[in-house]
């Protein structure tokens, strides 16, 4: 009886790490689709305020990096973009979002223009 429970034991064991392997495929596929997506939209780059104080980069993973004056990375986070519109996810936990409009961001009450 101990050879069949542990037999039994051993399967159910393989086939809940199949299953278990098979979902952590599935979130990479989904997350490599993500991002993929956001490699192709058009507002990859340098965002700068008109003073130039805030510089906002959006990076090409789904990340950003947000320096404010003299320091640098003040905020990094992920994005999302969906159209025109921009969710943020900062890694502090703070949320923000934004409008594209004319190559203009719109974003936390301030004005971004692309760096050329």
């Amino acid at each position: 009886m101990n050879i069949v429970s542990t037999s039994v034991a051993l399967l159910l064991a393989t086939a809940s790490a199949d299953t278990g392997s098979r979902k952590t495929s599935n979130a990479m596929d989904v997350n490599m689709t993500e991002t993929a997506q956001i490699q192709n939209h058009p507002y990859i780059g340098m965002w700068v305020t008109g003073d130039g104080h805030v510089r906002q980069e959006l990076l090409p993973d789904g990340r950003y990096d947000e320096a404010r004056g003299n320091r640098k990375s003040a905020y990094q986070g992920r994005y999302e973009v969906k159209g025109n519109h921009i969710d943020y996810w900062d890694d502090t936990g703070f949320t923000a979002d934004g409008e594209f409009v004319d190559d203009i961001l719109y974003h936390g009450g301030m004005i971004f223009y692309r760096q050329k």
